[in-house]
């Protein structure tokens, strides 16, 4: 150009690279927004499935299935000091991980993932291991040293798998979530009746984003298959058979309605502790006015399940003989219960 040769400038030439400049902006602009992908839709969120024949089911092994069982003995990795319950990290020889929980609630945690994906909830793949055997376990556990049987031995195990193609992204609150009066979403609150899990905090609760579907799906079970909400020990509020044979299942029903004991308000001595005590009461309303026709549906559901699938269930978590037996018979009076409405 002869401006830029000679190097005059006139108005008409600064005029000129004036439009040079814009044009060259908007063609880049333009290559960009025709270069750039757009953004992935966001896959459907499920809290439900289909089970197809829940009569052939198998709830020794779940939702993991006996391909995907633990390869014994582990290997330690880490001690995880989050939450209530001592975990551990630890990796089996075929190199998967699994987050391993000791204590009261490792057995009705086995339970209670087998239940729910026995009538199509989604739910984490666990196993029980009665004795486990952990290469390289420390000698000392800051949280789990009582579990500690003899040396890289720890008894009473929960493996739950960890995935990395499915990871928990987020949490749901129940009161406020896109299910909410759905006939998939009451029975979720039927079943939480059902096992008596209790501890309905949010943080229990996990979005699960997959690339064709986000799961929602309850993710902590482990205060069930006890009272119907917190007791004043431990022992007394979860996996404890006297405590669930015990517990007032339906306590009312209407035409329109069914509500369920469940859960109970805490023992007034959490009043000194207030905070703890508000939190605990503000999930009573899941049980209540449950739609009697969608607590008659979940309870379709459940009656397929045989007296031995529902042992297998029990027995996948170790419990004994009469422990499977007489759990076994508290469930099925339940279900009936929830046929009978």
């Amino acid at each position: 150009m002869h401006f830029l040769r000679t190097g005059k400038t006139t108005p008409r030439s600064i005029s000129l690279l004036f439009l040079i400049v814009l044009a060259t902006i908007s063609a880049r602009g333009q290559n960009k927004e025709k270069t750039s992908d757009p953004a992935e839709p966001k896959p459907p969120a499920v809290i439900w499935t289909d089970p197809g024949n829940i009569a052939r089911k198998d709830l020794f092994n779940g939702p993991g299935s006996s391909e995907n069982r633990p390869k014994l003995p582990v290997k330690f990795l880490k001690e995880d000091k989050h939450g209530h319950n001592s975990k551990l990290d630890v990796e089996d020889g075929s190199g998967q991980r699994w987050r391993a929980k000791l204590g009261i609630e490792a057995q009705p945690e086995t339970v209670a993932t087998r239940l729910l994906w026995a009538v199509g909830y989604y739910t984490n793949i666990n196993y029980f291991v009665p004795d486990l055997e952990v290469d390289g376990l420390p000698t000392h556990l800051k949280r789990g040293q009582g579990h500690v049987v003899s040396v890289d031995h720890l008894e009473g195990v929960r493996l739950q798998e960890r995935d990395k193609k499915d990871e928990k992204s987020a949490t749901w609150n129940w009161k406020h979530n896109p299910f909410v009066g759905t006939r998939e979403f009451n029975g979720l609150r039927v079943m939480m009746a059902l096992i008596s899990n209790w501890d309905l905090k949010d943080e229990n609760n996990a979005v699960r984003r997959g690339k064709h579907q986000e799961q929602w799906l309850v993710t902590d079970v482990g205060t069930a298959f006890g009272a119907s909400g917190v007791r004043m020990t431990e022992a007394g509020s979860k996996n404890n058979l006297k405590a669930y044979e015990s517990s007032k299942f339906i306590s009312k029903v209407t035409p329109a309605y069914v509500d369920f004991n469940f859960p109970r308000r805490p023992p007034l001595l959490y009043l000194f502790a207030l905070p703890s005590y508000i939190h605990k009461i503000q999930p009573r309303w899941v049980g209540n006015h449950v739609p009697r026709a969608d607590a008659k549906w979940i309870g379709s559901l459940l009656s397929q399940l045989s007296t031995s699938q529902i042992e297998d269930a029990f027995r996948a978590a170790g419990y004994s003989s009469d422990q499977i037996t007489a759990f076994t018979k508290a469930v099925q009076s339940r279900i009936a219960e929830l046929n009978n409405l």
